[in-house]
């Protein structure tokens, strides 16, 4: 009865250990931008036509991702992954079971990672500024 309970308590340990298991090897990423309605590229290949948008991302995948919108500056953030609490545990937690199999499948899925930032935000800048700003500062009169 014993060496069941112990059995079964090391596979409970080992399953709940793996990253891959409990947390899955892909990541869904949020983009928005201020205003909305801007598109997302990555240099993955990966697009929204319109924020606010989601994408589902391998955690292993380290990318650029550039906000376009008619009217307004790009903008270029890089979003890249860091190990997680939950997946540090997880990677960890492989050792106790004995699970080197285990921690070489997190370490090449990335299941033990995170992406940082997420979501990602950005404040799109415009192209130019409002034809009162542009007369204003012509004049030479600072703006109010």
């Amino acid at each position: 009865m014993f060496k069941q309970s112990l059995a079964a308590a090391l596979v409970a340990v080992g399953l709940a250990a793996c990253g891959s298991v409990t947390r899955g090897t892909s990541e869904l990423i949020a983009f928005t931008s201020e205003p909305p309605g801007a598109a997302v590229a990555t240099t993955t290949s990966r697009y929204c036509t319109t924020t606010p948008c989601s994408l589902d991302v391998p955690r292993s995948e380290e990318f650029d991702v550039t906000f376009t919108k008619p009217g307004f500056q790009p903008q270029t953030v890089p979003v890249r992954t860091k190990l997680a609490g939950a997946g540090a545990a997880g990677f960890a937690g492989n050792v106790l079971a004995g699970g080197v199999i285990g921690m070489g499948v997190d370490a090449y899925t990335g299941a033990a990672m995170d992406h940082t930032p997420n979501p990602v935000a950005v404040t799109l800048v415009p192209d130019a500024l409002p034809s009162a700003e542009r007369t204003r500062r012509r004049r030479g009169r600072p703006g109010v």
